[in-house]
């Protein structure tokens, strides 16, 4: 059996899917933080998955930069969802984020 590059991209199509579902239904901001960086690796899947297919580098090229600008995102995303944790003595929802507010 040879894996060819429809499962990859059913594979990538379910799971971002599932973080498109996680990031509408839930409002805990830590697990929709999870949701968008799962939606990113299915974008990533996609990316290599038709540069593999057309034998092109530049899809590959485009993943390493969504990844530079995902290892950016947590760094300030998680730094703002620390700020919510510490106002709001351990939990945090969505509609938290006016507490930031000065």
């Amino acid at each position: 059996m040879t894996v060819t590059g429809s499962y990859y991209l059913t594979f990538a199509a379910v799971l971002f899917s599932i973080g498109a579902v996680g990031l509408l239904l839930r409002r805990n901001v830590l697990v929709m933080f999870m949701c968008v960086e799962l939606m990113l690796n299915a974008v990533n899947v996609t990316f290599v998955t038709f540069s593999k297919m057309l034998d092109d580098i530049s899809g590959q090229t485009i993943v390493f930069f969504v990844l530079v600008v995902a290892a950016a995102e947590v760094a300030v995303g998680l730094a703002i969802i620390v700020a919510i944790f510490r106002r709001r003595h351990g939990s945090a929802t969505a509609d938290d984020i006016d507490l930031l507010k000065g």
